[in-house]
């Protein structure tokens, strides 16, 4: 009788594969290993500039790659997504992530939710959520990876912060005395509370009472989770949720 835990010489092959791409980018200490469903799409950008800067991408991402099985490894740095023979390595550090939408195999006109996360060859990665948003909806390793992404980021930004920089999530701009985008702009005192979800329309800011959002765009709002760290810091409330 075959023995379920020893792994095939393909499984120990791809193991290698993971472990040296991992290896090579630094991402540290293996922590976990989960399955979902991913695909890709190649980032039409001259590459990522600075610490928050937004990744732009032709067209809708994945929008011309079918969905596959893809495997997860978790590191102390980052993480390796394996799908399609390819293995993409993403660094906490420097990665974009956007909460988004992907439909639903055989579900024609239903979506779920999902992310895409930029790799460190500029491509963007979009991985199935399939718990949905929502406290305790989201799987475990999403958790993981919005707080290893979150704990790399937010020193330098704050940082960059107090050395009088602005910094820039999409069509959100912020500096160590205001928040605005557009026409929109406020002082952190006047900041009580910062919304985020999925899709185009990613926050929503809370500004003496009155809910404010940003008009939608293509490529949304990227790094939600340290631009709500951030409000939670510079915010007099730390309401943001």
């Amino acid at each position: 009788m075959s023995d379920p835990t020893r792994r095939t010489r393909g499984e120990e092959l791809l193991l290698a594969r993971i472990s040296a791409a991992a290896g090579r980018e630094g991402l540290g200490r293996r922590r976990a290993t989960h399955a979902t469903a991913a695909r890709t799409a190649r980032a039409a950008h001259a590459g990522i500039r600075g610490l928050l800067a937004l990744v732009r991408h032709g067209g809708a991402a994945g929008a011309a790659n079918a969905r596959d099985a893809a495997r997860l490894d978790l590191y102390e740095n980052g993480m390796t997504v394996a799908v399609k023979g390819r293995i993409h390595v993403v660094r906490y550090d420097t990665t974009s992530v956007f909460r988004t939408e992907a439909a639903r195999p055989g579900d024609a006109g239903r979506t779920g939710a999902a992310c895409a996360l930029t790799d460190v060859d500029g491509e963007r990665v979009v991985l199935r959520l399939p718990g949905g948003p929502g406290p305790g909806g989201a799987p475990e390793w999403w958790s993981e990876v919005e707080r290893g992404v979150v704990r790399a980021q937010l020193p330098r930004a704050l940082a960059a912060l107090a050395g009088g920089e602005r910094l820039v999530f999409g069509a959100v701009w912020l500096t160590g005395a205001e928040i605005g985008w557009g026409e929109v702009r406020a002082r952190w005192s006047r900041v009580r509370c910062l919304r985020t979800g999925p899709g185009p329309g990613a926050v929503a800011l809370d500004i003496d009472g009155t809910w404010h959002e940003p008009a939608p765009t293509e490529s949304g709002i990227p790094n939600t989770a340290v631009l709500r760290a951030l409000v939670e810091r510079l915010g007099p409330g730390g309401g943001a949720r």
